[in-house]
């Protein structure tokens, strides 16, 4: 799986909220040799995904 670029549509789950989301407006951040995208959740939390190794 390539790492998507900014601006792609990613699908987040929002764990407080217990649903599925989707989002384009995410940013990238990198934590103990992983990447992530890390998006505002419907209910204000942020919500990370997985991408890769860094």
């Amino acid at each position: 799986m390539a790492i998507p670029k900014i601006g792609e549509e990613l699908s987040f789950y929002d764990v407080k909220g217990k649903k599925k989301f989707k989002s384009k407006n995410w940013k990238m951040v990198t934590k103990k040799g992983r990447k992530f995208a890390v998006a505002k959740a419907p209910t204000g939390i942020d919500a990370y995904r997985i991408l890769g190794k860094a």
